[in-house]
């Protein structure tokens, strides 16, 4: 699938109350984020004269060497400027005296010839006799769409600040919505469930929301370019055969992590009874229990260097023990344990009885996926800490797919054990009355604001730039709340099988039995938020919603 080049425009602007953004809500009938609130921003055509002789500020080689290009970057930027005057009928431009224009300008009007595609943005400076100060414009960030959506774009986003006397509005056929509102609010409002944002979208607010004024906020972003978007394919091992790995393969940050210099000598797939150094005094080994919850299996992990920290033993297998045990040569003095699922947690019993180590964890709650047999010594509070050879592990709750679970933060090293509250590739089931999705996003949230470089997930390979790995979990499950209570909203009131059929439509009706409980989740989400009520087998929203 090729990857479209496009940009994106940040206006803002300053008020009494503070800064504030524009966001625009694109239409339901969008093939990409339909619903979303994005900045205004599109594809950058390369058929399009842009106008660079219309451009004035910085040339295009010092623009393209601050966004880690060879040539181009101008055409961004005034990708960007057009977009914003096609979606928010606002152009930052000046005319010939150097003054910006204002919102009685006559090249306003051409806004609809220019989102028809009749004018060209260089077309409309050229008979208006104005220009694109590129000075004006600050590179924010870089974002490239994982693999997986319909549609991919490598996007750079700008700042600017809104030209004073321009009244910006939506366009009423790709956006139907337009709202100024300060950064804090629209997070908040996006995790209360009440806008959509995508992931650049929440990143870039985030940034934003440290600022006070639009002169802060552009003299950072002057100051502080983004650093360049890791593109390039990287080598590594597979069958014993050289492959190279593409940004968002699996094992692709793992092996740019264990092999800086690119010699191709990590493995691209993960081995049960393997270990597996993954970072210093940490080795990683897997179970022999893939499977389509699993994955390629239980991850184990082995802290320390004479004397050892099992990090969730996994299942009740023999041959997986006796490598624990062999790795350790016996020397384990603690077992830490993320959660009470049976591939997690039942190796403990054989671990204690053999070593006589010490046991860290919470109790199993009621169920039958539950390992009843797991008697801890210690229940860590959340933000106890555990000391290992490998470091000081900070126990973090994060309750949501298991009412008792517990990530692990390696504050040394800045490495998240995330158990199954985190897992590579796969949606983490959330399946009541264990299972809670409020508490499941709110622990996601909890974990934001810990200072995280990598996560080494129960199933799967480490994972980078987890930020963006939480954010992707929150705006994904929101999503699908959103699509919840607005298939509750049409059909109300109605049983949790037909509204599963409405809200889970993309998903393959043979599993619709196993969406059910993730529906049956949300449902108990929106209830607690005072959105949703059930009366017998029916659901409806509230007064309130």
């Amino acid at each position: 699938m090729d990857i479209r080049p496009a940009a994106t425009l940040v206006l803002t602007r300053d008020t009494s109350e503070g800064l504030q953004v524009l966001l625009l809500q694109r239409t339901w009938d969008a093939v990409f984020l339909p619903g979303y609130y994005v900045f205004p921003g599109g594809a950058v055509d390369e058929q399009e004269p842009l106008g660079r002789e219309h451009a004035v500020g910085p040339a295009d080689a010092q623009i393209s060497q601050t966004m880690s290009l060879d040539e181009g970057g101008a055409d961004y930027m005034l990708a960007a400027v057009r977009e914003c005057f096609e979606e928010a009928g606002v152009l930052v431009a000046v005319d010939a005296d150097g003054v910006t224009i204002g919102g009685d300008h006559p090249v306003l009007g051409e806004r609809q010839a220019v989102f028809r595609g009749e004018r060209s943005l260089a077309q409309v400076c050229a008979h208006h006799g104005l220009s694109i100060p590129l000075d004006r414009l600050a590179y924010l960030g870089h974002w490239i769409t994982p693999p997986g959506p319909p549609r991919r774009f490598d996007t750079r986003f700008f700042v600017t600040v809104a030209p004073e006397g321009q009244i910006a509005n939506h366009d009423g056929v790709e956006t139907i919505d337009h709202v100024w509102i300060s950064p804090a609010a629209a997070l908040e409002e996006h995790r209360n469930g009440q806008r959509l944002l995508g992931l650049p979208t929440i990143r870039t607010l985030r940034v934003l929301s440290s600022f006070d004024t639009t002169d802060a906020l552009m003299r950072y972003a002057d100051a502080n370019p983004p650093e360049p978007y890791p593109d390039q394919p990287w080598p590594a091992l597979q069958k014993g055969k050289p492959v190279m790995l593409e940004p968002g393969a699996p094992a692709y940050d793992e092996a740019a992590k264990l092999d800086p210099e690119g010699e191709g000598s990590t493995r691209a797939e993960i081995v049960p009874g393997e270990p597996v150094e993954v970072a210093a005094g940490v080795v990683r080994l897997t179970a022999p229990n893939p499977g389509v919850m699993t994955g390629p299996g239980t991850n184990t992990y082995i802290l320390g260097h004479e004397r050892f920290t099992v990090l969730d033993p996994g299942p009740d297998d023999d041959v997986h023990i006796e490598r624990i045990l062999a790795l350790t040569g016996g020397m384990i003095d603690q077992v830490v344990v993320t959660h009470t699922h049976r591939d997690h947690s039942p190796a403990t019993a054989a671990l204690k009885a053999r070593t006589g180590c010490r046991v860290y964890g919470l109790p199993a709650p009621a169920g039958a996926s539950q390992d009843q047999t797991f008697a801890p010594d210690d229940e860590p509070a959340h933000g106890d800490l555990i000391v290992s050879e490998a470091g000081t592990l900070k126990a973090i709750h994060t309750p949501g797919h298991a009412s008792n679970h517990i990530c692990y933060l390696l504050t040394d090293q800045a490495l998240l054990f995330s158990g199954d509250h985190i897992m590579q590739g796969s949606t983490v089931v959330i399946n009541p009355p264990d299972g809670d999705m409020k508490a499941y996003i709110e622990a996601l949230y909890d974990l934001l604001a810990e200072p995280v470089r990598y996560i080494a997930p129960a199933h799967g390979f480490l994972m980078g730039h987890p930020e963006a790995v939480i954010d992707y979990l929150i705006t994904h499950r929101l999503a699908r709340e959103h699509k919840v209570a607005k298939a509750l909203k049409g059909l109300a009131p109605v049983t949790l099988g037909d509204l599963t059929a409405k809200a889970y439509d993309d998903v393959p009706a043979a599993i619709h039995g196993v969406a059910a409980r993730s529906a049956l989740a949300h449902l108990l989400k929106l209830e607690a938020d005072g959105k949703a009520i059930q009366q017998g087998e029916f659901w409806s929203v509230t007064d309130r919603t």
